[in-house]
């Protein structure tokens, strides 16, 4: 009994979702039993289109360097698709005898790979030839439910915290003006709070911290960005891009939006206008954005082993006969650190975020240890170490 699969990218790229993509392709061919695996080029458009490519053809070079290759290698996208979409999938599926299929993405891909499921579930002929649906976990927004983590997170955490160590150093160097990092995550703080794996001494950044699950105060802010600065000259803050008023209101308001993407206003260019203005006190904006996912130097070690974990353990759930669940990850033990695959039901995860605990904020601005201990092991290698400031 030979299989044909397919997998397909969604939403944005991170620095080891093409890992993932490799461990699909080597358990894929270790199994012996797969006569072609399909990628779809450019998202699930691509599918409607029947844009596929056999990544079996390709040569063994290109395959071994794709876990050291960022963003999607076959392409991602935001498309949104309809119930009449799913449908449509599913006798693609059977036209190209696919019986098995992966998404690898985030929140909406969950939702889309339950929907076609489903889809599959209610066409009589798809159901009878068992085509399974399988997620792959992707996100640097580490918000997906159930799993501990998500491939993707601990690159974008690592490039974050290794990005405030450097510059916290520059500005403790030159103590003249309060520095704003911008991070990515649009509802949940996983990554913004990874910034305070930077922290070595009292006196250089990070010194505030400031995730979306906690209301902003604009007040309050500026109160303790003023005495920092008093105390220690320079002032390193690290904001999320999603920060909300008590309200629920955004800082900044978005200036685009489209379903479930935001594309958020300037929050660290809006805060340091407030420093400016309100404070008197120089003050500069950061804003790394999609370098902060996309970054191979600053790639997790652990990370990319564990995207590469996660496409190996979806075919061989889709090899046991699994269907709609999504491989997530255990932790075991943080010091050490070990972790062990799991299979999550995908309707325990469509569209359900997760947002950082409220254990492991202390309040405004500043991190609980038990969130370090957690976060610490998913960077993989430490991070560069500075000699304390003796001056």
């Amino acid at each position: 009994m030979y299989e044909n699969v397919l997998i397909v990218h969604g939403g944005a790229p991170t620095a080891v979702m093409n890992a993932s993509l490799y461990g699909v392709i080597k358990e894929a061919k270790d199994s012996g039993v797969c006569r072609h695996v399909y990628a779809a080029r450019g998202g699930t458009q691509a599918v409607l289109t029947k844009n596929f490519i056999d990544l079996l053809t390709i040569d063994e070079q290109t395959i071994e360097q794709l876990p050291f290759t960022p963003a999607s290698w076959i392409g991602t996208s935001r498309f949104h698709v309809s119930d009449e979409d799913y449908a449509m999938m599913v006798e693609i599926l059977l036209a190209y005898d696919i019986t098995g299929v992966f998404f690898n993405g985030g929140n909406g891909s969950m939702d889309a790979c339950g929907k076609l499921a489903k889809a599959v579930k209610a066409h009589p002929q798809a159901r009878q030839k068992g085509i399974r649906v399988v997620g792959i976990p992707k996100t640097i927004d580490n918000d997906l439910a159930i799993t501990d983590h998500a491939p993707g997170f601990g690159s974008a955490a690592r490039y974050l915290a290794s990005s405030v160590q450097e510059l916290s150093q520059d500005v403790a160097s030159l103590p003249i003006h309060v520095c704003i990092i911008e991070s990515m995550g649009r509802n949940a703080g996983w990554l913004t709070a990874a910034a305070a794996l930077a922290k070595t001494e009292e006196s250089v950044g990070p010194h505030l911290i400031y995730v979306p699950e906690v209301a902003f105060d604009e007040e309050q802010f500026l109160d303790e960005a003023k005495c920092l600065y008093e105390k220690h000259g320079g002032v390193v803050v690290v904001a999320s891009e999603g920060l909300r008023t008590k309200t629920g209101e955004p800082i900044v308001k978005p200036i685009f939006q489209v379903g479930r993407s935001v594309y958020y206003g300037d929050v660290s260019a809006h805060l340091c206008n407030l420093v400016i203005q309100r404070l008197g006190i120089k003050a500069r904006s950061e804003k790394p954005g999609i370098l902060g996912r996309c970054s191979i130097a600053f790639q997790s070690d652990v990370d990319r082993e564990e995207a590469v974990l996660v496409g190996r353990a979806a075919v061989k759930a889709m090899l046991e006969g699994r269907s709609e669940v999504m491989v997530g990850f255990e932790r075991i033990g943080s010091e050490p650190y070990l972790c062990r695959t799991i299979l999550i039901p995908l309707e325990e995860v469509m569209l359900h975020e997760r947002t950082l605990p409220v254990e492991y904020i202390k309040n405004a601005g500043r991190i609980d240890e038990s969130y370090l201990t957690w976060c610490k092991p998913l960077l993989g290698s430490a991070l560069a170490s500075f000699p304390k400031r003796g001056l």
